[in-house]
């Protein structure tokens, strides 16, 4: 008697974990602007506290954007975007690693090299929220 009081009187269903809105790849970018920006500043200051300072926060920004890319492939992308995006998997993977070697330089262009991904994974996101 009480399961049915309590049970549900509408059902709802959404493509995401929450209603549509919040998830967007800018946190993503933003993050590996971040990362690209204390490689710039790396290249221009050999102060040892420095570096190691600028290590750790690039490296903690690339984490963050791995995070955001991720949620964003296994929250938001559902398999009808893989069905019309079959690039999509291949392009999540190769943004991954694109991070993780951003994480682990401080060359810049590993940090563009990422952006650009971030890029590409945008452009398909906001194709996705038009449909």
């Amino acid at each position: 008697m009480l399961s049915r009081l309590f049970a549900p009187k509408v059902k709802v269903s959404a493509h995401c974990d929450l209603p549509c809105g919040v998830y967007d790849p800018a946190q993503a970018r933003i993050e590996a602007e971040s990362v690209k920006a204390v490689q710039d500043k790396m290249a221009g200051n050999d102060d040892p506290h420095f570096q190691a300072r600028a290590t750790v926060i690039k490296e903690q920004r690339a984490e963050l954007a791995k995070h955001h890319v991720s949620v964003l492939w296994s929250d938001y992308f559902k398999p009808p975007h893989f069905e019309k995006y079959p690039e999509l998997h291949q392009l999540v993977n190769d943004t991954l690693k694109a991070l993780s070697a951003a994480k682990a330089s401080t060359d810049p262009a590993t940090g563009q090299k990422a952006l650009d991904y971030i890029a590409q994974i945008d452009k398909i996101f906001w194709e996705t929220k038009k449909a």
